[in-house]
């Protein structure tokens, strides 16, 4: 068999950075610890224990802090539900906020009732959250909003 570069000529080869490669791009997604993490809250065996709940917290934590809108609900939820430190709860309050302004209609669910609740008593902004998350087709949202007092 002949070689198809005589041996007296140098070859170069052009070689790409390992980082492009499309393995290397899957395994990090930024996306996946996201994934993860929600599908950890959502397994009805493993999302009730503790230790799954505080990991999938430090799971969704870079993606709440990067804006993402689900994650910030999730977190947020998770927070306010889920924490015995008051400083946590309020953080918990600040993303649940974020995701409700940003039309997470979860969030608008979960700070309406948390407005409802004696430490948040605020009716209006209650009123606020519940009727743009009822807009959405939360039924759940519907039928809290016809507990409240009427408007003065």
């Amino acid at each position: 068999m002949r070689a198809l570069v005589p041996p007296n000529h140098s070859v170069t080869m052009r070689t790409r950075p390992l980082a492009s490669s499309s393995l290397e791009s899957t395994s990090s997604s930024p996306r996946l610890p996201m994934r993860m993490a929600l599908w950890l809250l959502d397994s009805q065996r493993l999302g009730q224990t503790k230790s799954v709940k505080r990991i999938a917290g430090r799971m969704l934590k870079q993606p709440a802090l990067e804006g993402v809108v689900e994650a910030q609900s999730r977190l947020g939820r998770l927070l306010c539900h889920d924490c015995d430190s008051q400083r946590d709860r309020r953080i918990g309050f600040e993303l649940l906020r974020q995701a409700a302004r940003a039309g997470d209609r979860q969030a608008q669910l979960e700070l309406g009732q948390l407005y409802c609740q004696v430490q948040h008593r605020e009716l209006s902004k209650a009123r606020h959250w519940l009727e743009q998350a009822a807009a959405q087709g939360s039924t759940e949202a519907s039928r809290i909003l016809l507990l409240l007092p009427a408007k003065r």
